[in-house]
């Protein structure tokens, strides 16, 4: 998978010295769907935070938010929203229950696109939702500018696009900087 860069700056839109392939950008619209469905997922807290502060840009589409947090209809902006339990590493149990949720979800609302913003959740319902034929999208948190997090290390194999937010963070193999979003 390749990691493209969100850097910290004014302007959207490629850096000259480090152009965007076009094909890590283009998500396109499988034929048996008529209206592309983004699912997005977070755990609750900032990640859910920076979840709603992108959902704007999928306006156009049908979108579902799925999270640990509690039911929010006005934060989800018209998404139809569902509840699923905390996932973490500290309890396999609960991540289970939280793995299974999401398998169904996924496989009954069959979305083209699945978008995290992170934490064990989203790194599940990555998995799951490529396992399942879904593109995948991870935004990795703005709170890590030393390192990728651990949730977005493992997702990353299975991401068809992965976004990181600060420039350090990308490499110069698979890796390419773009946009601002702060």
């Amino acid at each position: 998978p390749r990691v493209l860069c969100l850097g910290l700056g004014s302007k959207i839109g490629p850096s000259p010295d480090r152009p965007v392939p076009s094909n890590l950008v283009h998500l396109n619209l499988p034929m048996n769907k008529p209206r592309l469905r983004v699912m997005c997922v977070s755990s609750a807290g900032g990640h859910l935070v920076q979840l709603k502060l992108v959902l704007p840009a999928f306006n156009a589409y049908e979108v579902v938010l799925v999270t640990t947090g509690k039911n929010d209809p006005e934060g989800a902006l018209g998404a139809s929203m569902y509840r699923i339990p905390e996932a973490s590493r500290w309890n396999p149990a609960q991540s289970l229950i939280c793995a299974w949720k999401l398998f169904w979800l996924i496989f009954r609302l069959r979305p083209s696109v699945v978008v995290s913003t992170g934490a064990a959740p989203g790194f599940l319902a990555i998995w799951i939702g490529r396992f399942l034929g879904a593109r995948t999208v991870w935004l990795d948190s703005v709170a890590n500018v030393k390192s990728v997090s651990m949730a977005g290390k493992l997702a990353q194999p299975h991401c068809d696009l992965f976004l990181t937010q600060w420039p350090d963070l990308a490499n110069d193999e698979d890796s390419h900087c773009s946009g601002a979003v702060l």
